[in-house]
């Protein structure tokens, strides 16, 4: 086979995440630099219909598209133009799923898909796609949700296979270690956990309080819109403690609550679990997403951590160096295998 049809028929992994949608692609190099990332934000508004509008977004290249009697904006240009508007973008998941009160949830979704991976080169071309564990071992919705993203795939001429969220952070970030782990990817609608051991998942939940928690509670007692708050998590926030400033104290509290919550169901889920593999040696912790991204946050963990007794023996926890792609390069990686 010659080195374009290599390429050709190259798999993808994405991360469908609550917030973003991520793409990976193999870049033929070792290492971070041997993959390739696209990713678009998972939210959008919309605008009363005119032509005028139409061709005027036309001629600006913004994302967007025309549903009845509305133009949907979605991706990135959603987040510029709320900010424009001073409005809260709308979300197509919600608590890793598919989000039911949205009737354009659907939709949206897919033209994000769509825009990031287009239609496949070949028949057969592979995509491995991330979804959610269950919570409390209640998996309502995801079947729904896997199916509707697996036929938006095959859609788009894809292979599809869903693969876990936080088994695709064990592919993605450990592969020293014989994929043997735990791998945590702290996104915006859950935090996803995975116990896996030679690259088996033998253990998987999530926890429903996440990044959107954090973002929703702080402008409760702020008073401020959501979307700024989450703005400010992202690019700016340093979990550093108290006495700061309104904002930042809401969002350490509430990121506080997010990582309790977090620890004591790491706890009570291996100490609970069944047939849980003995395992002699100590193994690394990982965490990812974006949640996981501002400064601080593992030094709290840890501090969180050690006041909650795990039945195993961690040899290092450490937060990935690439936490935003994680867990669409997990997913490339498992196709890759």
């Amino acid at each position: 086979m010659s080195k374009p049809d290599q390429e050709y028929v190259q798999p993808i992994g994405l991360d469908v995440g609550t917030s973003r949608i991520v793409a990976a692609r193999s870049a033929g190099g070792a290492g971070p630099r041997g993959f390739s990332y696209e990713s678009q934000l998972n939210a959008f508004l919309t605008l009363p219909y005119s032509k005028l509008t139409e061709s005027l977004l036309a001629a600006e290249k913004v994302f967007h598209a025309v549903r009845g009697n509305e133009i949907v904006v979605a991706g990135e240009d959603a987040q510029r133009f709320a900010e424009v508007f001073h409005v809260e973008v709308r979300r197509p998941m919600a608590n890793g799923l598919l989000n039911p009160q949205e009737p354009h949830s659907l939709p949206v979704v897919r033209s994000i898909i769509a825009r990031l991976i287009g239609t496949a080169n070949a028949g057969g071309q592979k995509v491995y796609f991330s979804v959610p564990a269950p919570v409390d071992g209640n998996d309502a919705g995801i079947p729904y949700h896997q199916a509707c993203i697996s036929r938006i795939l095959i859609e788009l001429g894809y292979d599809p296979t869903p693969i876990g969220e936080g088994l695709a952070v064990v592919f993605g970030e450990l592969a020293d270690f014989n994929y043997s782990g735990i791998g945590i990817s702290c996104g915006s609608g859950l935090c996803n956990v995975c116990l896996a051991v030679l690259s088996v998942p033998v253990l998987a939940f999530s926890v429903p309080k996440a990044g959107d928690f954090i973002d929703s509670q702080s402008a409760l007692v702020t008073g401020d819109r959501t979307i700024r708050l989450r703005l400010r998590k992202e690019e700016s926030f340093h979990l550093n403690g108290l006495g700061v400033d309104r904002d930042h104290d809401a969002l350490t509290i509430h990121y506080q609550e997010v990582l309790v919550n977090l620890a004591q169901q790491l706890s009570k889920q291996i100490s609970s679990a069944q047939r849980l593999p003995r395992m002699e040696q100590a193994i690394p912790l990982v965490l990812s997403g974006g949640t996981a991204k501002p400064r601080g946050f593992l030094e709290h963990f840890n501090k969180v951590l050690r006041g909650h007794e795990l039945p195993v023996k961690l040899s290092e926890v450490r937060v990935s160096s690439d936490p935003l792609n994680s867990t669409a390069r997990g997913a490339l990686m498992a196709a890759l295998c």
